[in-house]
């Protein structure tokens, strides 16, 4: 892999949790009770038509695959649960529905519409609206706290294997040791290339219960790989 020289060791030093500069006021809202709004799967076509290869599907994600990511969280494990590329919140409300409360979320999006959206829906979480790729560096940067979690929805496959590696090892590096990274895919293997001996990872099994079907991905790093 070639983001090993990036590794650094994984920090054990509390910190406290200070607020990104954007976000809203803590209202859960009807949030962990939301199905999938049948509004936001025209919002979502239509957004997806005009740049297929950014957004990446069609649709947003069904309940049962945003349930059985969301399932891969530690509600319990105490710090930021960041999802990246939140778009129409299919998948926030999940989190919320396993128990992460709003104030726990950041959402990274790009796309201005979804953004506006999200902050209508999740006025309690941190909106912040870059590009995914940066969202690591932006966030270690901010120092906001330990990062229990990352949740992906993006479209990986679309990017460069390098650029995907990058990401992992960097959002895995926010995390305290055995945080996951958890990504969805459509295809049939890891949509990350992976080292051995630097990362694990598992898959769920296939849900059916999706346009289209779909795995879960959870990756982890291996334990003392964060200081090779």
């Amino acid at each position: 892999m070639d983001t090993h020289e990036d590794l650094q060791p994984l920090r054990d030093d509390p910190v406290s949790h200070r607020p990104l500069e954007v976000g809203g006021e803590d209202r859960l809202g009807y949030a962990a009770r939301r199905r999938t709004d049948p509004g936001d799967w025209a919002r979502f076509f239509g957004i997806s038509m005009k740049d297929p290869l950014r957004i990446g599907a069609q649709f947003p994600s069904g309940r049962f695959l945003a349930d059985e990511m969301a399932a891969a969280v530690d509600p319990c494990q105490p710090g930021l649960v960041v999802e990246l590329g939140s778009g129409t919140g299919s998948v926030t409300a999940a989190l919320i529905r396993r128990g992460i409360d709003q104030e726990r979320l950041v959402l990274v999006e790009t796309e201005p519409q979804f953004c506006d959206l999200l902050q209508r829906r999740y006025p309690g979480a941190q909106i912040l609206p870059l590009d995914a790729f940066r969202a690591p560096k932006a966030i270690r940067q901010s120092d906001v706290g330990p990062i229990a979690a990352v949740v992906s929805g993006l479209p990986l496959l679309t990017h460069r294997p390098s650029l995907r590696q990058r990401l992992l090892l960097e959002s895995l590096r926010l995390m305290e040791a055995g945080g996951p990274f958890i990504q969805f895919t459509y295809f049939y293997r890891s949509p990350i290339p992976i080292g051995r001996g630097l990362v694990n990872a598992e898959a769920s099994p296939l849900i059916l219960r999706n346009v289209w079907p779909a795995r879960v991905w959870q990756y982890r790093l291996v334990p003392d790989a964060g200081s090779a």
